[in-house]
Protein backbone atom coordinates (compact mmCIF):
# COMPACT_ATOMS: atom_id res chain seq x y z
CA UNK A 1 0.00 0.00 0.00
CA UNK A 2 2.87 2.55 0.42
CA UNK A 3 4.29 1.78 -2.76
CA UNK A 4 1.34 2.43 -4.56
CA UNK A 5 1.22 6.06 -2.59
CA UNK A 6 4.48 6.98 -3.80
CA UNK A 7 3.56 5.41 -7.10
CA UNK A 8 2.29 7.28 -9.90
CA UNK A 9 4.45 9.90 -10.96
CA UNK A 10 5.09 10.12 -14.60
CA UNK A 11 3.84 14.10 -14.26
CA UNK A 12 5.39 15.02 -11.34
CA UNK A 13 9.55 15.57 -11.08
CA UNK A 14 11.83 12.88 -10.80
CA UNK A 15 12.17 11.17 -7.38
CA UNK A 16 15.40 9.80 -6.29
CA UNK A 17 15.50 6.78 -5.23
CA UNK A 18 17.18 7.85 -1.98
CA UNK A 19 13.80 10.18 -1.42
CA UNK A 20 11.51 7.40 -2.36
CA UNK A 21 13.00 5.57 0.11
CA UNK A 22 12.61 8.55 3.05
CA UNK A 23 9.32 9.20 2.13
CA UNK A 24 8.23 5.56 2.37
CA UNK A 25 9.43 4.97 5.65
CA UNK A 26 8.57 8.34 7.15
CA UNK A 27 4.65 7.50 5.68
CA UNK A 28 5.35 4.48 8.01
CA UNK A 29 6.05 5.71 11.25
CA UNK A 30 3.12 8.22 10.48
CA UNK A 31 0.87 5.34 9.81
CA UNK A 32 1.94 3.53 13.19
CA UNK A 33 1.94 6.39 15.30
CA UNK A 34 -1.70 6.64 14.07
CA UNK A 35 -2.24 2.86 14.86
CA UNK A 36 -0.76 3.21 18.10
CA UNK A 37 -3.57 6.00 19.26
CA UNK A 38 -6.23 4.98 17.90
CA UNK A 39 -5.66 1.09 19.57
CA UNK A 40 -4.91 2.96 22.88
CA UNK A 41 -8.90 3.92 22.34
CA UNK A 42 -10.19 0.30 22.13
CA UNK A 43 -7.57 -2.11 23.53
CA UNK A 44 -8.67 -0.96 27.25
CA UNK A 45 -12.50 -1.81 26.82
CA UNK A 46 -12.01 -5.14 26.78
CA UNK A 47 -10.07 -5.41 30.00
CA UNK A 48 -12.40 -3.65 31.76
CA UNK A 49 -14.27 -6.82 33.73
CA UNK A 50 -10.74 -7.99 34.27
CA UNK A 51 -9.56 -4.60 35.88
CA UNK A 52 -12.51 -4.41 38.13
CA UNK A 53 -11.25 -8.66 39.26
CA UNK A 54 -7.51 -7.24 39.55
CA UNK A 55 -8.52 -4.59 41.46
CA UNK A 56 -11.42 -5.26 43.08
CA UNK A 57 -12.82 -1.62 42.06
CA UNK A 58 -16.90 -0.98 40.94
CA UNK A 59 -17.31 -0.94 37.65
CA UNK A 60 -18.04 3.12 37.92
CA UNK A 61 -14.26 3.29 39.12
CA UNK A 62 -12.91 1.59 36.51
CA UNK A 63 -14.79 3.01 33.96
CA UNK A 64 -11.78 5.73 34.42
CA UNK A 65 -9.68 3.72 33.02
CA UNK A 66 -11.33 4.74 29.79
CA UNK A 67 -12.18 8.03 30.84
CA UNK A 68 -8.83 9.09 31.60
CA UNK A 69 -7.43 8.82 28.24
CA UNK A 70 -10.37 10.14 26.33
CA UNK A 71 -10.58 12.58 28.70
CA UNK A 72 -6.80 13.97 27.96
CA UNK A 73 -7.18 13.50 23.84
CA UNK A 74 -10.32 15.77 23.76
CA UNK A 75 -9.41 18.34 25.86
CA UNK A 76 -6.01 18.93 24.16
CA UNK A 77 -6.69 17.77 20.35
CA UNK A 78 -7.92 20.80 19.11
CA UNK A 79 -4.67 22.96 20.75
CA UNK A 80 -1.80 20.20 19.90
CA UNK A 81 -1.29 21.23 16.87
CA UNK A 82 -1.39 24.90 17.44
CA UNK A 83 1.45 24.03 20.11
CA UNK A 84 2.99 22.32 17.44
CA UNK A 85 3.22 25.46 15.17
CA UNK A 86 5.27 26.54 17.86
CA UNK A 87 8.00 24.23 19.03
CA UNK A 88 7.98 22.43 15.81
CA UNK A 89 5.61 19.62 14.56
CA UNK A 90 8.32 16.67 14.23
CA UNK A 91 9.67 17.99 17.70
CA UNK A 92 6.62 17.98 19.41
CA UNK A 93 5.41 14.42 17.57
CA UNK A 94 8.44 12.75 18.82
CA UNK A 95 7.74 13.90 22.74
CA UNK A 96 4.09 12.34 21.84
CA UNK A 97 5.05 9.07 21.19
CA UNK A 98 8.67 8.82 23.90
CA UNK A 99 5.48 9.76 26.39
CA UNK A 100 2.89 7.41 25.00
CA UNK A 101 5.79 4.52 25.39
CA UNK A 102 6.45 5.63 28.87
CA UNK A 103 2.90 6.08 29.87
CA UNK A 104 2.42 2.23 28.49
CA UNK A 105 5.32 0.86 30.79
CA UNK A 106 3.53 2.80 33.84
CA UNK A 107 -0.03 1.27 33.00
CA UNK A 108 1.39 -2.15 32.59
CA UNK A 109 3.55 -1.94 36.36
CA UNK A 110 0.72 -0.03 38.70
CA UNK A 111 0.27 -1.19 41.51
CA UNK A 112 -3.19 0.47 42.13
CA UNK A 113 -6.11 1.05 40.00
CA UNK A 114 -5.69 5.14 40.53
CA UNK A 115 -2.10 4.99 39.49
CA UNK A 116 -3.04 3.07 36.35
CA UNK A 117 -5.67 5.93 36.02
CA UNK A 118 -3.11 8.54 35.95
CA UNK A 119 -1.07 6.31 33.41
CA UNK A 120 -3.69 6.60 31.02
CA UNK A 121 -4.60 10.23 31.32
CA UNK A 122 -0.54 10.54 30.38
CA UNK A 123 -1.10 8.12 27.46
CA UNK A 124 -3.96 10.37 26.46
CA UNK A 125 -1.72 13.12 26.03
CA UNK A 126 1.05 11.31 24.06
CA UNK A 127 -1.80 10.12 22.19
CA UNK A 128 -3.34 13.57 21.20
CA UNK A 129 -0.22 14.73 19.92
CA UNK A 130 0.70 11.84 17.58
CA UNK A 131 -3.56 11.84 16.71
CA UNK A 132 -3.35 15.48 15.44
CA UNK A 133 0.18 15.89 14.38
CA UNK A 134 0.10 13.05 12.30
CA UNK A 135 -2.29 14.67 9.87
CA UNK A 136 -0.23 17.71 9.59
CA UNK A 137 2.88 16.02 8.66
CA UNK A 138 1.43 14.39 5.92
CA UNK A 139 1.98 17.54 4.04
CA UNK A 140 5.90 17.81 4.76
CA UNK A 141 6.57 14.47 4.82
CA UNK A 142 4.89 13.42 1.52
CA UNK A 143 4.72 14.99 -2.10
CA UNK A 144 1.86 17.53 -2.65
CA UNK A 145 0.53 14.82 -5.52
CA UNK A 146 0.06 12.07 -3.09
CA UNK A 147 -1.47 13.67 -0.11
CA UNK A 148 -5.21 12.93 -0.57
CA UNK A 149 -3.70 8.90 -0.53
CA UNK A 150 -1.51 9.07 2.53
CA UNK A 151 -4.53 10.42 4.30
CA UNK A 152 -6.88 7.80 3.43
CA UNK A 153 -3.51 5.47 4.60
CA UNK A 154 -4.03 7.01 8.03
CA UNK A 155 -7.78 6.97 8.08
CA UNK A 156 -7.33 3.14 7.13
CA UNK A 157 -4.98 2.59 9.80
CA UNK A 158 -6.84 4.53 12.35
CA UNK A 159 -9.86 2.34 11.51
CA UNK A 160 -7.69 -1.06 11.65
CA UNK A 161 -6.19 0.20 15.32
CA UNK A 162 -9.96 0.24 16.37
CA UNK A 163 -10.87 -2.72 15.08
CA UNK A 164 -8.08 -4.65 16.06
CA UNK A 165 -8.23 -3.54 19.66
CA UNK A 166 -11.15 -5.57 20.97
CA UNK A 167 -9.51 -9.40 19.44
CA UNK A 168 -6.05 -8.25 20.80
CA UNK A 169 -6.56 -7.47 24.20
CA UNK A 170 -8.35 -10.28 24.74
CA UNK A 171 -6.33 -12.57 23.41
CA UNK A 172 -3.40 -10.85 25.81
CA UNK A 173 -5.47 -11.50 28.59
CA UNK A 174 -6.36 -14.61 28.27
CA UNK A 175 -2.94 -15.64 27.65
CA UNK A 176 -0.43 -13.32 29.64
CA UNK A 177 -2.98 -11.17 31.90
CA UNK A 178 -4.06 -7.71 32.02
CA UNK A 179 -0.31 -5.69 31.74
CA UNK A 180 -0.07 -7.22 28.49
CA UNK A 181 -2.31 -4.94 26.57
CA UNK A 182 -0.59 -2.07 27.71
CA UNK A 183 3.11 -3.73 26.93
CA UNK A 184 2.62 -4.65 23.79
CA UNK A 185 2.66 -0.38 23.10
CA UNK A 186 6.10 -0.77 24.07
CA UNK A 187 8.18 -2.03 21.27
CA UNK A 188 5.93 -1.00 18.68
CA UNK A 189 6.15 2.37 20.06
CA UNK A 190 9.65 2.33 20.08
CA UNK A 191 9.87 1.17 16.33
CA UNK A 192 7.43 4.30 15.95
CA UNK A 193 9.88 6.67 17.70
CA UNK A 194 13.14 5.53 15.61
CA UNK A 195 11.42 5.54 12.14
CA UNK A 196 10.18 9.04 13.15
CA UNK A 197 13.32 10.27 14.21
CA UNK A 198 15.26 9.13 11.38
CA UNK A 199 12.61 10.05 7.95
CA UNK A 200 10.55 12.85 9.22
CA UNK A 201 12.05 15.89 7.68
CA UNK A 202 13.18 18.64 10.43
CA UNK A 203 11.35 21.04 11.34
CA UNK A 204 11.35 24.79 8.86
CA UNK A 205 12.67 27.69 10.72
CA UNK A 206 10.88 30.88 10.78
CA UNK A 207 7.31 29.68 10.42
CA UNK A 208 6.53 29.36 13.87
CA UNK A 209 3.54 31.18 15.36
CA UNK A 210 3.41 33.64 18.34
CA UNK A 211 3.71 31.81 21.67
CA UNK A 212 0.28 33.77 22.94
CA UNK A 213 -1.59 32.33 19.74
CA UNK A 214 -1.55 29.30 22.14
CA UNK A 215 -5.34 29.02 24.06
CA UNK A 216 -3.98 27.67 27.17
CA UNK A 217 -6.46 29.55 29.54
CA UNK A 218 -9.05 27.83 27.25
CA UNK A 219 -7.27 24.28 27.47
CA UNK A 220 -7.36 24.22 31.14
CA UNK A 221 -10.83 25.15 31.16
CA UNK A 222 -11.82 22.63 28.99
CA UNK A 223 -10.38 19.95 30.54
CA UNK A 224 -11.60 21.04 34.25
CA UNK A 225 -15.13 21.38 32.81
CA UNK A 226 -15.08 17.86 31.28
CA UNK A 227 -13.60 16.31 34.08
CA UNK A 228 -16.05 17.60 36.50
CA UNK A 229 -18.57 16.19 34.20
CA UNK A 230 -17.63 12.38 34.14
CA UNK A 231 -17.11 12.77 37.57
CA UNK A 232 -20.45 13.99 38.15
CA UNK A 233 -21.74 10.88 36.28
CA UNK A 234 -19.44 8.22 37.85
CA UNK A 235 -19.04 8.55 41.60
CA UNK A 236 -21.36 7.80 43.79
CA UNK A 237 -21.57 3.91 41.95
CA UNK A 238 -24.97 4.74 40.90
CA UNK A 239 -26.58 7.26 43.46
CA UNK A 240 -26.94 10.67 42.29
CA UNK A 241 -25.88 12.41 45.79
CA UNK A 242 -24.77 16.23 46.85
CA UNK A 243 -21.07 15.97 45.35
CA UNK A 244 -22.56 14.66 42.31
CA UNK A 245 -24.86 17.66 41.93
CA UNK A 246 -22.37 19.93 42.77
CA UNK A 247 -19.89 18.78 40.37
CA UNK A 248 -22.38 19.03 37.92
CA UNK A 249 -23.23 22.36 38.89
CA UNK A 250 -19.46 23.32 38.33
CA UNK A 251 -19.28 21.95 35.25
CA UNK A 252 -21.90 24.12 33.90
CA UNK A 253 -20.34 26.74 35.66
CA UNK A 254 -17.17 25.88 34.08
CA UNK A 255 -19.13 25.60 30.29
CA UNK A 256 -19.80 29.80 31.22
CA UNK A 257 -16.53 30.16 31.85
CA UNK A 258 -15.10 28.49 29.00
CA UNK A 259 -17.24 30.56 26.60
CA UNK A 260 -16.15 33.88 28.63
CA UNK A 261 -12.20 32.73 27.99
CA UNK A 262 -13.09 32.22 24.05
CA UNK A 263 -14.69 35.82 23.43
CA UNK A 264 -11.66 37.37 25.04
CA UNK A 265 -8.75 34.65 24.01
CA UNK A 266 -6.74 36.28 21.09
CA UNK A 267 -6.88 32.85 19.14
CA UNK A 268 -9.65 30.67 20.85
CA UNK A 269 -9.49 27.45 21.17
CA UNK A 270 -13.26 27.20 20.07
CA UNK A 271 -14.54 29.89 17.51
CA UNK A 272 -18.06 30.35 19.54
CA UNK A 273 -19.15 32.07 16.54
CA UNK A 274 -19.54 29.07 14.32
CA UNK A 275 -22.64 28.44 16.48
CA UNK A 276 -24.81 30.41 14.82
CA UNK A 277 -24.50 28.48 11.83
CA UNK A 278 -27.82 26.34 12.20
CA UNK A 279 -26.20 23.59 9.90
CA UNK A 280 -22.89 23.07 11.75
CA UNK A 281 -24.46 23.66 15.20
CA UNK A 282 -26.66 20.20 13.88
CA UNK A 283 -23.76 18.71 12.55
CA UNK A 284 -22.09 18.69 16.11
CA UNK A 285 -24.62 17.91 18.03
CA UNK A 286 -25.77 14.65 16.16
CA UNK A 287 -22.14 13.61 15.85
CA UNK A 288 -21.86 13.66 19.54
CA UNK A 289 -25.42 11.83 20.20
CA UNK A 290 -24.48 8.98 17.56
CA UNK A 291 -20.48 9.03 19.21
CA UNK A 292 -22.10 8.48 22.50
CA UNK A 293 -24.44 5.24 21.35
CA UNK A 294 -21.15 3.77 19.51
CA UNK A 295 -19.03 3.81 22.86
CA UNK A 296 -22.00 2.32 24.80
CA UNK A 297 -21.42 -0.23 23.12
CA UNK A 298 -17.43 -0.41 23.46
CA UNK A 299 -17.80 0.42 27.33
CA UNK A 300 -21.19 -1.83 28.23
CA UNK A 301 -20.51 -4.93 25.69
CA UNK A 302 -17.81 -6.43 27.80
CA UNK A 303 -20.02 -6.41 30.89
CA UNK A 304 -22.65 -7.40 28.75
CA UNK A 305 -21.05 -10.10 26.99
CA UNK A 306 -19.03 -11.90 30.12
CA UNK A 307 -21.69 -11.17 32.92
CA UNK A 308 -24.70 -11.99 30.85
CA UNK A 309 -23.52 -14.64 28.00
CA UNK A 310 -20.68 -15.82 30.21
CA UNK A 311 -17.55 -15.72 27.27
CA UNK A 312 -14.15 -15.42 28.74
CA UNK A 313 -11.70 -12.11 27.31
CA UNK A 314 -10.53 -14.05 24.60
CA UNK A 315 -14.65 -14.62 22.92
CA UNK A 316 -15.18 -11.16 24.17
CA UNK A 317 -12.37 -9.38 22.27
CA UNK A 318 -13.38 -11.40 19.22
CA UNK A 319 -17.55 -10.79 19.42
CA UNK A 320 -16.30 -6.90 20.07
CA UNK A 321 -13.90 -6.92 17.19
CA UNK A 322 -16.79 -7.32 14.82
CA UNK A 323 -18.49 -3.62 14.82
CA UNK A 324 -15.17 -1.92 14.04
CA UNK A 325 -14.32 -4.45 11.55
CA UNK A 326 -17.70 -3.36 9.91
CA UNK A 327 -17.12 0.57 10.19
CA UNK A 328 -13.61 0.14 8.32
CA UNK A 329 -14.97 -1.47 5.74
CA UNK A 330 -18.02 0.64 5.37
CA UNK A 331 -16.61 4.03 5.52
CA UNK A 332 -14.81 4.42 1.91
CA UNK A 333 -18.38 2.82 0.14
CA UNK A 334 -19.78 4.90 2.84
CA UNK A 335 -18.29 8.18 0.67
CA UNK A 336 -19.19 6.86 -2.43
CA UNK A 337 -23.24 6.48 -0.96
CA UNK A 338 -23.36 9.92 0.31
CA UNK A 339 -21.95 11.02 -3.10
CA UNK A 340 -24.42 8.83 -5.50
CA UNK A 341 -27.79 9.94 -2.83
CA UNK A 342 -26.89 12.94 -1.16
CA UNK A 343 -25.41 13.49 2.23
CA UNK A 344 -28.69 14.23 4.12
CA UNK A 345 -30.31 10.98 2.78
CA UNK A 346 -27.52 9.09 3.69
CA UNK A 347 -27.33 9.76 7.19
CA UNK A 348 -30.83 9.63 7.78
CA UNK A 349 -30.60 6.05 6.69
CA UNK A 350 -27.72 5.63 9.01
CA UNK A 351 -29.42 6.65 12.03
CA UNK A 352 -32.53 5.10 11.08
CA UNK A 353 -30.05 1.89 11.57
CA UNK A 354 -28.28 2.58 14.01
CA UNK A 355 -32.09 3.52 15.89
CA UNK A 356 -33.06 -0.53 15.06
CA UNK A 357 -29.76 -2.02 16.40
CA UNK A 358 -30.28 -0.04 19.28
CA UNK A 359 -33.44 -1.87 19.80
CA UNK A 360 -33.11 -4.95 18.82
CA UNK A 361 -29.63 -5.14 20.44
CA UNK A 362 -30.54 -6.36 24.40
CA UNK A 363 -33.46 -8.78 22.94
CA UNK A 364 -31.92 -10.81 20.22
CA UNK A 365 -28.74 -12.12 22.54
CA UNK A 366 -31.20 -14.06 24.84
CA UNK A 367 -32.55 -16.15 22.32
CA UNK A 368 -29.64 -16.59 19.50
CA UNK A 369 -26.66 -16.14 21.86
CA UNK A 370 -23.52 -14.54 20.23
CA UNK A 371 -24.87 -14.35 16.88
CA UNK A 372 -27.86 -12.22 18.15
CA UNK A 373 -25.19 -9.90 19.80
CA UNK A 374 -23.41 -9.80 16.65
CA UNK A 375 -25.80 -8.86 14.23
CA UNK A 376 -27.21 -5.92 16.00
CA UNK A 377 -23.86 -4.43 16.46
CA UNK A 378 -23.14 -4.78 12.83
CA UNK A 379 -26.57 -3.17 12.18
CA UNK A 380 -25.19 0.26 14.68
CA UNK A 381 -22.13 0.31 13.27
CA UNK A 382 -22.47 0.32 10.00
CA UNK A 383 -25.39 2.82 10.53
CA UNK A 384 -22.85 5.10 12.17
CA UNK A 385 -20.38 4.66 9.73
CA UNK A 386 -23.14 5.52 7.16
CA UNK A 387 -23.94 8.69 9.38
CA UNK A 388 -20.43 10.32 9.96
CA UNK A 389 -19.17 10.04 6.32
CA UNK A 390 -22.33 12.15 5.61
CA UNK A 391 -22.35 14.23 8.30
CA UNK A 392 -18.90 15.27 7.91
CA UNK A 393 -19.31 16.04 4.14
CA UNK A 394 -22.34 17.94 4.43
CA UNK A 395 -20.71 19.82 7.76
CA UNK A 396 -17.56 20.03 5.67
CA UNK A 397 -19.41 21.46 2.54
CA UNK A 398 -21.20 24.08 4.32
CA UNK A 399 -18.45 26.28 5.30
CA UNK A 400 -15.71 28.21 2.97
CA UNK A 401 -12.44 26.74 2.25
CA UNK A 402 -10.23 28.86 4.56
CA UNK A 403 -12.25 27.61 7.37
CA UNK A 404 -11.66 23.71 6.86
CA UNK A 405 -9.33 23.20 9.67
CA UNK A 406 -11.13 25.03 12.51
CA UNK A 407 -14.29 23.00 11.41
CA UNK A 408 -12.07 19.66 10.95
CA UNK A 409 -10.76 19.95 14.52
CA UNK A 410 -14.07 21.03 16.28
CA UNK A 411 -15.70 17.66 14.56
CA UNK A 412 -13.08 16.07 16.36
CA UNK A 413 -13.87 17.64 19.36
CA UNK A 414 -17.69 16.54 19.08
CA UNK A 415 -16.83 13.49 18.48
CA UNK A 416 -14.42 12.93 21.47
CA UNK A 417 -17.17 14.16 23.81
CA UNK A 418 -19.83 11.73 22.64
CA UNK A 419 -17.16 9.31 23.81
CA UNK A 420 -16.79 10.81 27.18
CA UNK A 421 -20.46 10.78 27.26
CA UNK A 422 -21.06 7.37 26.22
CA UNK A 423 -18.11 6.37 28.62
CA UNK A 424 -19.28 7.42 31.72
CA UNK A 425 -23.21 8.48 31.29
CA UNK A 426 -24.05 5.73 29.65
CA UNK A 427 -22.09 3.49 31.93
CA UNK A 428 -23.93 5.09 34.67
CA UNK A 429 -27.53 3.98 33.13
CA UNK A 430 -25.63 0.48 33.03
CA UNK A 431 -24.99 0.25 36.54
CA UNK A 432 -28.12 2.02 37.45
CA UNK A 433 -30.22 -0.58 35.07
CA UNK A 434 -28.28 -3.53 36.92
CA UNK A 435 -29.69 -2.12 40.15
CA UNK A 436 -26.41 -3.25 42.01
CA UNK A 437 -23.41 -1.44 43.00
CA UNK A 438 -20.46 -3.90 41.97
CA UNK A 439 -21.46 -5.29 38.20
CA UNK A 440 -18.71 -7.76 38.95
CA UNK A 441 -20.86 -10.12 41.34
CA UNK A 442 -24.72 -9.10 39.59
CA UNK A 443 -26.60 -11.96 38.53
CA UNK A 444 -26.97 -12.66 34.24
CA UNK A 445 -30.36 -11.26 34.86
CA UNK A 446 -29.76 -7.69 36.42
CA UNK A 447 -26.40 -7.53 33.60
CA UNK A 448 -29.55 -7.92 31.25
CA UNK A 449 -32.00 -5.63 32.88
CA UNK A 450 -28.85 -3.07 32.77
CA UNK A 451 -28.19 -3.80 28.81
CA UNK A 452 -32.08 -3.11 28.43
CA UNK A 453 -31.95 -0.03 30.43
CA UNK A 454 -28.93 1.22 28.28
CA UNK A 455 -30.24 0.55 24.74
CA UNK A 456 -33.91 1.74 25.59
CA UNK A 457 -31.56 5.12 26.45
CA UNK A 458 -29.48 5.04 23.43
CA UNK A 459 -32.04 4.45 20.97
CA UNK A 460 -33.95 7.70 22.53
CA UNK A 461 -30.46 9.62 21.77
CA UNK A 462 -30.66 8.50 18.42
CA UNK A 463 -33.99 9.68 18.59
CA UNK A 464 -32.98 12.65 19.18
CA UNK A 465 -30.61 12.53 16.87
CA UNK A 466 -32.82 12.31 13.76
CA UNK A 467 -35.26 15.09 15.46
CA UNK A 468 -32.90 17.82 14.86
CA UNK A 469 -31.55 16.34 11.31
CA UNK A 470 -35.08 16.87 10.69
CA UNK A 471 -35.11 20.40 11.89
CA UNK A 472 -32.29 21.06 10.02
CA UNK A 473 -32.87 19.78 6.81
CA UNK A 474 -33.72 23.19 4.66
CA UNK A 475 -30.56 24.65 6.22
CA UNK A 476 -28.54 21.74 5.51
CA UNK A 477 -29.93 21.42 2.07
CA UNK A 478 -28.97 24.99 1.20
CA UNK A 479 -25.91 24.82 2.16
CA UNK A 480 -24.84 21.93 0.30
CA UNK A 481 -25.64 18.71 2.35
CA UNK A 482 -27.79 17.50 -0.11
CA UNK A 483 -25.32 18.62 -2.65
CA UNK A 484 -22.16 17.41 -1.65
CA UNK A 485 -21.13 15.39 -4.97
CA UNK A 486 -21.03 18.73 -6.70
CA UNK A 487 -18.53 20.12 -4.81
CA UNK A 488 -15.85 17.48 -5.05
CA UNK A 489 -16.53 15.70 -1.41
Amino acid sequence: MLKSIIAGREKAPAVSEERTFSIRWALASLSLSMLLSSLGTSIANVGLPTLAHAFNAPFQEVQWVVLAYLLAITALIVSVGRLGDIIGRRRLLLVGILLFIVASVLCGVAPTLWFLIAARAAQGIGAAIMMALTMALVGEAVPKERTGSAMGLLGTMSAIGTALGPSLGGILIDGFGWPAIFFINVPLGILTLLLARRYLPMDRQGLRADRASFDIVGTLLLALTLAALALAVTIGRGNFGSLNAALLLASVFGVGLFALAETRAASPLVQLALFRNSALSAGFAMSTLVTTVVMATLVVGPFYLSGALLLDAARVGLVMSAGPIVAALTGVPAGRIADRFGAYRVSIVGLIGMAVGSAILPMLPMSYGIPGYIVPLVVITAGYALFQTANNTAVMTSIRPNQRGVISGMLNLSRNLGLITGASVMGTVFAFGSATTNIMTARPEAVASGMRLTFAVAAALILVALAIGAVSHDRWTVSGGLNAHKNGF
